[in-house]
């Protein structure tokens, strides 16, 4: 059987032989306070207004007719949402 010869030590042991946290480490580092996330590193930072996922049931035609105007079509329907609550009031619609 051989025996595997190789270095395994460590290559630091005391914590004062440690490698020195640089500006380039730390700015791709997480900070937190206990459990609330301070500071991200790289990536995408969080959304101020994030979407959220729903279930809902549309009429085939609206769905139809956002569709057929191509990609991005539910950020559209979205934004036509948002149009028609900003010039109606949703308590006074009919609800048939």
């Amino acid at each position: 059987m051989s025996v595997n010869k190789g270095d395994s030590t460590p290559t630091w042991v005391d914590p004062d032989d440690a490698p020195e946290l640089t500006e380039e480490w730390l700015e791709g580092a997480h900070f937190y306070r206990g459990d609330q996330l301070l500071k991200r590193g790289r990536g995408r930072p969080p959304l101020e207004r994030p979407k959220v996922a729903v279930k809902v049931r549309y009429d085939q035609d609206v769905i139809d007719t956002f569709r057929a105007s191509g990609k991005g079509w539910q950020t559209r329907m979205n934004l036509a949402l948002r149009r028609f609550l900003a010039e109606h009031d949703v308590s006074e619609l009919d609800q048939r």
